[in-house]
């Protein structure tokens, strides 16, 4: 959502350094004879060299995971981190498992790995393999600095076709998006800072990586759309877990098998949207609250399951979606005031203090 001028100046990922000259000089709109600098067009090869580039740089860091569960078989993808064998992925993707197999994308042996740590509210998760032995870490990239309309690759195992790269652009930046409950526990998570993208994403790219034209990786793959009425993907609307919060988690993950700052608000419930008797969203019912002392603030002591969310600090919130970008807005520490909605179809107002968003 940030530095769309520095494409226009020329100034982000992939652009021509050189200064412009008279011949990339362009006269201003409406004749107004004002001269805009405009980058030199690249060649189909100087852009098909960029491609190549990228792609040689990340996807040997790429690799394929397949978990078991129970009888469930699942295939995802993963990106290595760091020489001691840390790969990042979602959480979803891991699950309920502890041991891993995994294939690097240019080929070789299966490798086993177990899990360092999940956090949920954020669908990452840490595994690693037992023989890193000739894993390529690869660099991540500063997520803050993405623009709209910027080139983009997505590299993972879609369909368990491992190493498939796909191409598009950031089509949109910090999407709030809810994802279905299946394979989520009971309760469909929903996401904030989301990069949006229109490359390819297909079932299996979960936990591959979101790569720039310079080849540094700024997302992790999550998710694709789809048709609630069919079921089907949507083609063009994917979405990546910024590299700066993946940044952020991972650390912790590695360091601790936990996050304990995540940086990002929480209200230390696990909650749903609640509908009415023709379907319509009606607010955010409290599920359960937050079991450990400080998780969610104080917030254990001031909402309760059954409560049913309808605002927060005057933002009115109808869905999980809405509550998620309700915090968003806020940090761990602030205080907010909670609209509750009572059986009687009046309100209460209640002031909380914000906790941190932990992966329970």
């Amino acid at each position: 959502m940030l530095f769309v001028m520095a494409v226009v100046l020329g100034s982000g990922p992939g652009a021509d350094p050189r200064p412009p000259n008279k011949a990339d000089l362009e006269t201003g709109p409406l004749g107004s004879g004002s001269a805009v600098a405009v980058p030199a067009a690249r060649g189909p090869l100087t852009l098909e060299a960029d491609y190549r580039r990228g792609i040689a740089r990340v996807l040997p860091s790429v690799v394929q995971i397949t978990s078991q569960s129970g009888k469930e078989i699942s295939e995802g993808s993963g990106i290595v981190y760091d020489t001691l064998g840390h790969i990042v992925t979602n959480a979803h993707v891991v699950g309920d498992a502890k041991r891993f197999e995994v294939m690097l994308a240019t080929g070789g042996a299966p490798r086993t790995a177990r899990l360092v740590g999940t956090y949920k509210p954020g669908d990452l998760a840490v595994i690693k393999v037992d023989d890193a032995s000739g894993l390529v870490p690869t660099g991540f990239g500063n997520s803050d600095q993405l623009a709209i309309g910027q080139i983009v690759l997505a590299m993972g195992n879609p369909l368990g076709l491992s190493g498939s790269v796909t191409d598009g652009i950031v089509s949109g930046l910090n999407r709030t998006v809810q994802f279905s409950a299946e394979g989520h526990e009971t309760v469909a998570p929903t996401a904030t800072g989301l990069i949006q993208t229109s490359a390819a994403i297909n079932p299996g790219n979960s936990g591959g990586a979101l790569v720039d034209l310079a080849g540094q990786v700024v997302g992790v793959l999550v998710a694709d759309l789809v048709s609630v009425e069919t079921g089907s993907v949507l083609p063009g609307i994917g979405f990546a877990i910024p590299s700066n919060t993946v940044s952020r988690v991972v650390r912790q993950l590695v360091e601790k098998g936990e996050v304990t700052d995540a940086d990002q608000a929480g209200l230390g419930v696990m909650a749903q949207t609640v509908v009415d008797r023709h379907g319509r969203p009606t607010g955010v019912g409290v599920m359960r609250t937050a079991q450990e002392p400080g998780r969610g603030g104080g917030t254990q002591t001031a909402l309760r399951p059954g409560n049913v969310i309808v605002a927060l600090d005057d933002t009115p919130v109808l869905t999980a979606q809405d509550l998620a970008r309700a915090l968003a807005a806020h940090r761990p520490g602030d205080s907010a005031k909670v609209e509750l909605l009572n059986p009687d179809g009046s309100t209460t107002t209640t002031t909380v203090r914000l906790g941190t968003s932990r992966g329970d």
